[in-house]
């Protein structure tokens, strides 16, 4: 009985040692806004979440270079508890990690986003209001294979395809390059889907002291309306605890629709209470052709935020 006693107990170590190295994680994103022209409200005041989630991610050594890997990224609105989409609406995938390099399999977030336009989003995570409302993705999360290559010298790629299991219009395809070389970061990135949309985009970011600036430039190629390129600049500067961010981005008329471009321009303040929380502000908008709806659901209308908040990472 002792014996049988011990070996559980030495099973249950060796288990709770391999499950030692997973990661518990989060964000809580919450903004005070006046709102103008989102919703079929003309104005209202709320309490906005920004992409709050909660996550499980951990890797074990399985020896030879070889290493497996796993992430969970749940979404809940911070403001109702209530779930944000799917369970596991952010990414979910299990992968091997080797020296030649990363495969993983499921619900991945298409690297091209990650590889332009989140790069340069850099005050506030691309999250809420003040997200960019102008780029254009042509890709599922959903079902997805992705493999990343390893650094060459500061160069990676990473090509994922998604699988439409029985719906074509639900197959896409993904493609990213990242290049780092110390204050220069350089980025591309490709969608396409199976009922023929696609779009390619560049990004680059510099650190220069206090300074950071980035920008991404994208064309869209939509089956239902033709081409469309738009831009992106973003600047942040520094001092001590405080972050002073501003952002434009600007869409063209798609070929097929006239007076369907719009403009958008965030400027915010950070202040970082510790390496973790951060409480800020910023005043959002869109300026839109009549017929254009970006960020709001009424056609030719300009919506507006300005938002109080606060950001605690764990």
């Amino acid at each position: 009985m002792k014996r049988t006693l011990i070996a559980l107990a030495c099973l249950a170590s060796t288990a709770a040692f391999a499950q030692s190295n997973v990661t518990i994680y989060g964000r809580l994103n919450t903004t005070v806004e006046y709102q103008k022209n989102i919703d079929s409200t003309d104005t209202k005041t709320v309490l906005q979440n920004n992409a709050s989630r909660l996550g499980f991610k951990g890797t074990e050594d399985l020896g030879g270079g070889i290493k497996a890997l796993f992430l969970l990224e749940h979404r809940f609105n911070s403001d109702t508890g209530t779930t944000t989409g799917d369970f596991w609406s952010g990414d979910a995938y299990v992968g091997l990690q080797t020296n030649y390099g990363t495969i993983r399999a499921g619900r991945i977030t298409s690297p091209a986003y990650y590889a332009t336009a989140d790069y340069v989003s850099l005050h506030n995570h691309d999250t809420g209001t003040s997200e960019d409302k102008l780029y254009v993705a042509a890709s599922s999360p959903k079902n997805t294979v992705a493999y990343l290559t390893p650094s060459f010298g500061g160069l990676t790629a990473e090509f994922a395809a998604s699988a439409g299991e029985g719906n074509d219009a639900a197959k896409s395809w993904q493609a990213a390059v990242n290049y780092d070389a110390g204050a220069l970061h350089l980025g591309a990135g490709y969608d396409e889907n199976d009922p023929g949309d696609k779009q390619f985009a560049i990004r680059a970011l510099y650190e220069m002291g206090a300074f950071t600036f980035g920008g991404y430039y994208q064309l869209a190629d939509s089956v239902d309306l033709g081409k469309r390129n738009s831009v992106r600049a973003s600047a942040m500067y520094t001092l001590g605890a405080s972050e002073f961010h501003v952002n434009v981005g600007w869409a063209d008329d798609w070929d097929d629709l006239s007076k369907s471009g719009a403009l958008q321009y965030t400027v915010g303040y950070n202040y970082n209470l510790s390496k973790r929380t951060k409480v800020y502000a910023f005043y959002t908008a869109v300026e839109n052709d009549s017929n254009a709806a970006y960020g709001t659901a009424f056609t030719g209308k300009d919506p507006s935020s300005f938002a109080v908040g606060v950001r605690h990472n764990f």
